[in-house]
Formats: C-alpha cells, sequence, structure tokens
C-alpha cells in the first residue's frame, strides 16, 4: 500500500505479546461485521408479480406473493401453486479516503483517491426464488399454505489479490471490511394460514424461519498502533479468516389483514396492513484463520474455531391502498408504506464455545491466551421506503394480459458514518416493469415476468466522520483516539438490476 513518509516508522524490536492479542481480537472481532450482511440489507423488493408492481403489494396482494408481503391475501389466492426466479445483478465502486495522524504533530491528515484504487465489487449468478403452494382442506372461509423464498440480498465479492495502482503493487483497500460473501445460501421457510369471516375482510399469519448458512472472509491486519514495528496497514501483517456461520435457524413470524371499503361493480378500495417480527439469529459459527507472512508468527498458532454468534433483523410494518376501478376493475393502482426497525439491531454478540479460541506460542504472554466475549456495535437506524405500484388488464389475440410498473424510494438504514462495502445500503429509487400473460384450457396458469432497475445515491463519508476501525491492539489498554484509524471513508456507489420469471397455477 502506499503511504507517505509521515505514516513510517522506524522498526524496533519488541516483544511479541501486541501481535497475539491483534490477531486474537481481530478474529472473533471479524465474526461481527461479517453476519450484518446476513442480516437482511435487502437491496431490492422480492417476488417477480410483487417487484414489477414497485413492491406495493400490501392491500392488493392476492395471489402467493402475498406469503411476505401480507398473509392475508392467502385468502384471495385459491389453491394454487406459485414459482418464480428473479436475477439481483448488482454492482458496487468503492474509493477509500482515510484520515491519518502526523506522529509530529498530531493533526489529521486526509489520505485521498491519490493513495487508494478503486475497487468494485459483483455478485454471482445465481437464481433467487420462490415456491409456494396453498389449499383449502375443504374447509369453509379458510386457506393454508407453504412456502420458501429467497431474500433479494447482495452476495458481493471484492478483490483479494494484491492491485496494480500508479506503478505500485497495493492492497486492495476494502479487505479489512469484506472480500467476499461466496458460499452464503439463506431462505425464509414459512407455514401460513388466513381466514375471511366476511366477504369484506381477511385475516393471515404465519409462522416463519430464517435458515441455511452464512459464509464470508475478509482480512484483518495485526500490526499494533504507533507502527513499532510496521508501517500502518502493512499487508504483510493482514491474517485472513474464513467465517462460516451455520446452520441457522431463526424463527420469526408475520400477520396482516385486508378490509374492502368500497366494492361497487365499477370500482373497489382495499386496504391492507401486516407487521413482520425480528429474526431471532442465534447460532454456532466457525472462523478458520490464516495466519500473517510476517516472520514474527512463524511459531504462533491458534487453537479453537468455535464461537456461537447472536443479533436480530428487524420488525417491519407494512400500509397500502389499493383502488380498482374501470370496466371489471381492470386496472389497479395501489400505493404503499413500508417502516424496517433496523435499529433494533444495535449490536451483534460474539462468543467462543466449547474450549473456546487460545493463542499458543507467544513470547512474553500467558500461553494459552484466552479470546472473551466481545460485541460489535452496528449503528444501524430505522428507515422507511413509500412504494406505488400500477397493474392494467386486457385481452390480446383472445389471451387475458396484463401489464404492470412500478416505482419506490428507500432510504438506507446505514447512517454514511457507519457506510462499509459490507453494507452498501445507499438511499435508492427502483423502477419496474412487468406482464403477465394467461394460458390454459381455463386460462388459469399466469406466465410472469420483471424487469427492475435500482438507482442508489452515491454516498461521500467523510474519512473525519467515520465510525468503523480495526479493534484496539490491546484490550486490556483503553485505545488511544489519535491511533485509531476508520476503514471505511471514502466514496460508495451501486446500482442493481432484477430480471425475473414465474408462473402462477390455480388448480
Amino acid at each position: 500500500m502506499l503511504m507517505p513518509n509521515l505514516l513510517r516508522a522506524r522498526p524496533r524490536r519488541r516483544a511479541h505479546a501486541p501481535f497475539a492479542l491483534a490477531l486474537a481480537c481481530a478474529s472473533i472481532a471479524s465474526l461481527a461485521p461479517a453476519v450484518s450482511t446476513a442480516a437482511g440489507l435487502y437491496f431490492s423488493d422480492r417476488g417477480v408479480r410483487a417487484t414489477g408492481r414497485g413492491g406495493a403489494f400490501v392491500a392488493g396482494a392476492d395471489d402467493l406473493g402475498a406469503l411476505w408481503y401480507n398473509p392475508a391475501g392467502l385468502a384471495f389466492a385459491g389453491d394454487s401453486v406459485l414459482a418464480d426466479a428473479s436475477y439481483l445483478r448488482f454492482g458496487s465502486t468503492y474509493q477509500r479516503e482515510t484520515l491519518v495522524h502526523d506522529p509530529n504533530t498530531g493533526k489529521g491528515v486526509i489520505l485521498g483517491s491519490d493513495y487508494y484504487p478503486m475497487v468494485r465489487g459483483t455478485s454471482p449468478l445465481l437464481p433467487l426464488p420462490t415456491l409456494a403452494i396453498s389449499n383449502n382442506f375443504g374447509l369453509k372461509n379458510w386457506n393454508f399454505a407453504v412456502g420458501v423464498m429467497a431474500p433479494y440480498s447482495a452476495l458481493t465479492s471484492y478483490p483479494e489479490q494484491q492491485l496494480q495502482f500508479n506503478g505500485s503493487t497495493v492492497a486492495p483497500p476494502q479487505r479489512y471490511s469484506l472480500i467476499t460473501l461466496d458460499g452464503s445460501a439463506l431462505t425464509v421457510v414459512g407455514a401460513y394460514a388466513s381466514y375471511m369471516p366476511t366477504d369484506r375482510i381477511a385475516f393471515g399469519a404465519g409462522l416463519e424461519a430464517l435458515i441455511g448458512t452464512f459464509a464470508s472472509r475478509l482480512a484483518f491486519s495485526a500490526c499494533p498502533p504507533a507502527n513499532f514495528v510496521c508501517a500502518n496497514e502493512d499487508p504483510n501483517y493482514d491474517a485472513t479468516a474464513q467465517l462460516n456461520v451455520g446452520p441457522i435457524v431463526a424463527p420469526s413470524g408475520n400477520a396482516g389483514m385486508i378490509a374492502i371499503l368500497q366494492d361497487t361493480p365499477e370500482s373497489e378500495v382495499r386496504l391492507g396492513a401486516m407487521v413482520q417480527l425480528p429474526f431471532w439469529v442465534n447460532s454456532p459459527a466457525k472462523i478458520d484463520i490464516q495466519l500473517p507472512s510476517a516472520p514474527i508468527f512463524q511459531n504462533a498458532s491458534v487453537e479453537g474455531n468455535q464461537a456461537n454468534v447472536k443479533f436480530r433483523l428487524p420488525a417491519i410494518a407494512r400500509l397500502g391502498l389499493e383502488s380498482r376501478f374501470g370496466p371489471k376493475k381492470r386496472t389497479r393502482v395501489e400505493a404503499a408504506f413500508v417502516y424496517e426497525a433496523w435499529s433494533m439491531q444495535d449490536s451483534i454478540s460474539i462468543t467462543p464455545t466449547g474450549n473456546g479460541i487460545q493463542m499458543h506460542g507467544i513470547a512474553a504472554f500467558p500461553d494459552p491466551y484466552p479470546v472473551g466475549p466481545m460485541a460489535q456495535q452496528r449503528g444501524f437506524r430505522d428507515t422507511f421506503s413509500v412504494h406505488g405500484g400500477v397493474e392494467h388488464s386486457f385481452d390480446a389475440g383472445g389471451y387475458p394480459m396484463m401489464v404492470r410498473g412500478g416505482l419506490s424510494y428507500e432510504r438506507s438504514a446505514v447512517p454514511p458514518e457507519y457506510l462499509s462495502v459490507l453494507t452498501v445500503d445507499l438511499d435508492k429509487v427502483q423502477a419496474a416493469l412487468g406482464s403477465s400473460l394467461y394460458v390454459g384450457e381455463r386460462k388459469n396458469l399466469r406466465l410472469d415476468i420483471v424487469y427492475a432497475h435500482t438507482f442508489a445515491f452515491s454516498q461521500e463519508v467523510n474519512p473525519a466522520d467515520a465510525q468503523i476501525q480495526k479493534l484496539p491492539v490491546v484490550r486490556a489498554t483503553p485505545p488511544n483516539p489519535d491511533q485509531q484509524v476508520a476503514i471505511n471513508g471514502g466514496r460508495y456507489t451501486a446500482q442493481a438490476d432484477v430480471i425475473g420469471v414465474g408462473l402462477n397455477w390455480l388448480y
């Protein structure tokens, strides 16, 4: 990494203990930020039809896409099967800037983009599926369903190998936040029921669980503060941690209602509301550490790799109002508001389990040295989004068809000072278009398609305000604020495309 002379310090011979603590503390701490993406900072609404409506599918939910948006809509889905899949093509860039302190004056100095290469994040080509089936089992006014739904999350990868920049070889500037999320596989499974006591109101509820595994890889620095034996962020003192959390089985549930406020031959007005309970994640984790290449770690070793991770995903509330009008009520317009309580993910706790995680072979330090429980503060905030969507049905050559479009705006759940490549959640607008074709002898098979593009607003994080830091090297000693270097300053951009197809079959 290119560093100005003021960051370099003359090497001195010192005890190895600070390096051991740096490695031990950072290895466990690396669990905390890595899980936050699994926490569900979804970059798009989900479901082929609902995405085509801009996520405005709370009051007008009437197929099995309702299981995610409002389970009361199950009452209108009949005996049906829904299957769809979408590809979330996510891309991002990060241009790092950082604030360092001149050891001679103590004043902060901003290192701009001249010292760090821009890096790009990409996502793999993976289908994000929905599969659900419903049946009323002969019970009047009731309907039941089971479903499997993958969240539309970006599983991003950034450079891991050293880069060529301004004629020099440098380490990837984002490596302390994230290298890759490859290997993650998460889905929501649930069982749902709806009840419609009259033809004007419906209720629905479901029991759900987030299940699967989460994997990530990132680097952390074992270089102590004040640059006693190495330059700040010297890649020779980088260790790599491969994190695997799972099996994850996080319970939750949702409930909702739909009320038909007005119903005439030419118009209909529906009001919908739902509440999603938090997902409570309490899962085992495994972390494997590759020690730095610096000679000082030649005889060091790590024993144990088991831990437990706890955090919560947010409660969500949705409210929607839909109007159906025109001949045969063929036109539908809905507006929806969504509130997400991300502030409840105030921290992520990490506790070593079994015989714990210990360091061995470190001179001038207890052998073994146990690593204790830790908690990572997240800094997330509650957020909201607004959605608008329209659908219109018509006949084309004897085939019923439907076209739809939607627009939504969502505020980021991550304040700028806590933004990082791990959680590139920016203020964003999504525009979507979709259509459906009904086929079959009874026109009971609906084929769906959608395309949506997410425009995310770029964000500049002033290095002086950035809050994500490498953990203190020695836990027993309060860190010197002047020696703390935030790792998330700089400029962030992102965008995404959603391409999806699906079918809905009334059997």
